[in-house]
């Protein structure tokens, strides 16, 4: 398969999922279709129009449907994210509309991704044109909400780990030595705990072969891999993919430009060997209690026929397989899935392990374009409200090449997902931490859209100082409340404390709508952070900024003239420019009433980061 009909047919194959789970699936599945949530509200504001209402018990998300006409009929709003529409939760702006024009809004509860329920009685909204719009935060220094969760620690995204090994270059920078310090980047500056990769048992690795009909395992190339991961302090998410050549049933059906083989064995024993001797050795070489830590997810989105030749029967099957194999090893081990594309096939998952008794220890989905959906209720419906939540990737769009990835919209649009995502799952592994990139091909030039929160060359993108600047904050979460035109839809905040007394307050202004991705004036809002609680002693202020002129590495490069690759002498200036820059001075100030305050317009998109640090 080559590389336009790969991502064409990927493409197609979320664009179907997503259209099934927003609009052409009304109940069916194994759980009941939900009630309609309560006490719909729609508050307009300039650009926006804001939509909030009760939580229905049992949702996994939420959908918002639109109409010009208060009698219908209601469509989706499509926030252009390509991947599943739905929400986790109120509230919600819709900026995709004609500012002035009076749109009616419903909303749908989920009680699972493809189990949409009816939407709701109608509500009016309209967005203005233009006037004043103001949003004011307030922070409680002297609060607390409890510890600051941290999502993204967890684990992050990575293609293949076999690149560690890689001694190519892409734009005359060296892969395998780049990827490696990317790696070592996302350990220490966003206390990055392992990294989910495909393709452990790719023939490039040479796990397997046969010769003169039977299995032979070489495990060496895996140790040279996992050697260097944890050389960098990182553990290994464990995919268990794809198909060794002389193990698939049907070897010619490959995906990405690696030809990765995504049929199912043809010999399901020998897969269970495999497995099981995998798991064996790792533990034998790294020890028990160290594999113990890891996590072994079975394969990679096998509910879309570009990732999994085989029914979803097979899946299952390969999933109990793959789990008993993993279990004979140690009871302990950390087995789970589906490792799914658009937060699908959980329910049959969870479903196959009940009746059939298979170990699972997490469940891992993934999604594009929106906050991750609630999948608790999902879990407790079936009688295991224990299981970890793991979503194995996340990110802006599933779109390969696409200008957003690159952009100040991403870091907004991050900063949302894990703002929501906190205190509700365990993982949220943004895919993915390099450039270095090949399921399509190596990147063709230095901002090409690629899925990296770094570039080639480790320059940092907007996005890694969202990242960044959320793994400042103190581990003692503080009290926040947001007021005005488009508070908690729009403009958001996340403030927490230091043991030493440092305060810092992330506050930024995004949409989900991407079609505001290079910006929207009518968007952007004048924004006043008051900090109170604060001890009567004098404290420096530092306010950093992430915008389209401000640590925004594009945006720099195109000042410098832009082009495919930067030469020899473009690398220092661009190294140079590469920090979270301050957006003004700093300044000394003592708390009037214990209180010090900011003010400063902030564009959408665009976040900033406030510190307070005590000076005696």
């Amino acid at each position: 398969m080559g590389d336009e009909q790969v991502a064409t047919t990927a493409g197609n194959a979320r664009a179907d999922w997503a259209a099934r789970v927003g609009l052409r699936r009304q109940g069916g599945g194994d759980r009941d279709p939900l009630p309609p949530p309560t006490g719909l509200r729609a508050t307009g504001g300039r650009g926006q129009v804001t939509l909030d209402w009760e939580p229905v018990p049992g949702a996994v998300g939420y959908l918002v449907h639109r109409s010009d006409r208060p009698d219908g009929p209601y469509l989706p709003l499509d926030h252009q994210g390509g991947d599943v529409l739905a929400v986790p939760h109120p509230p919600y702006a819709d900026t995709t509309g004609e500012p002035g024009r009076t749109y009616h809004y419903a909303v749908a509860a989920l009680a699972d991704v493809d189990v949409c329920g009816q939407p709701g009685a109608g509500v009016a909204g309209a967005s203005t044109p233009d006037g004043p719009a103001a949003v004011r935060v307030t922070v409680d220094a002297a609060g607390s909400d409890g510890p600051v969760h941290r999502p993204w620690r967890r684990m992050v995204g990575s293609e293949r780990l076999s690149h560690l090994r890689c001694a190519d270059t892409t734009g005359g920078r060296p892969i395998g030595v780049e990827f490696a310090e990317a790696l070592s980047i996302a350990r220490r500056e966003l206390g990055v705990e392992s990294v989910r990769a495909h393709a452990i048992l790719h023939d490039d690795v040479g796990v397997y072969r046969e010769v003169d009909g039977e299995p032979v395992y070489d495990f060496s190339r895996v140790d040279e891999i996992y050697d260097a991961l944890l050389g960098l302090d990182l553990r290994p998410v464990v995919e268990l993919s794809f198909m060794p050549a002389d193990l698939a049933r049907d070897p010619a059906r490959t995906v990405f430009a690696y030809g990765a083989i995504i049929s199912p064995p043809r010999d399901w024993d020998r897969w269970a060997d495999l497995v099981r001797a995998l798991v064996t050795h790792l533990v034998d070489r790294y020890g028990l209690a160290e594999v113990r830590r890891w996590e072994f997810e079975v394969w990679n989105e096998a509910n879309l026929e570009v990732f999994w030749a085989g029914t979803r029967e097979e899946y299952l099957r390969l999933y109990e397989v793959s789990a008993r194999a993993v279990r004979d090893v140690d009871a302990a081990l950390r087995v789970g899935g589906p490792g799914s594309a658009a937060a699908a096939g959980n329910g049959a998952l969870l479903e196959h392990v009940a009746r059939t008794g298979a170990p699972i220890d997490f469940l891992s989905t993934h999604t594009y374009g929106s906050p991750p959906l609630d999948l608790r209720p999902l879990c407790a419906a079936a009688g295991r409200p224990d299981l970890e939540l793991l979503w194995t990737e996340w990110g802006i769009t599933p779109t390969h090449f696409d200008p957003v990835t690159d952009g100040v919209f991403a870091a907004t649009f991050l900063l949302r997902g894990m703002r929501s995502a906190a205190g509700r799952i365990e993982a949220l592994a943004y895919w993915v931490v390099s450039d270095h990139f090949e399921e399509l091909g190596r990147p063709p030039r230095l901002f090409h859209g690629g899925f990296g929160l770094l570039t080639v060359g480790n320059l940092r993108k907007p996005r890694f100082w969202a990242l960044a600047a959320l793994d400042r904050l103190g581990d003692d979460q503080l009290p926040v409340t947001v007021d005005g035109d488009g508070a908690g839809s729009l403009v958001e905040s996340w403030a927490a404390r230091h043991p030493d007394g440092r305060v810092h307050v992330l506050v930024w202004n995004g949409t989900l709508d991407q079609s505001k991705a290079d910006g929207a004036p009518v968007l952007d809002r004048d924004v006043r952070v008051d900090v109170g609680g604060l001890a009567d002693r004098p404290y420096r202020m530092t306010h950093r900024r992430v915008d389209a002129t401000h640590s925004n590495i594009e945006a720099i490069w195109a000042r410098l003239g832009g082009g495919d690759w930067p030469g020899d002498a473009q690398w220092p200036l661009l190294r140079a420019a590469d920090g979270l820059e301050r957006y003004e001075p700093d300044t000394e100030a003592r708390p009037a009433g214990g209180v010090l305050e900011w003010a400063f317009p902030l564009p959408m998109p665009g976040f900033s980061l406030l510190e307070l640090v005590p000076l005696d």
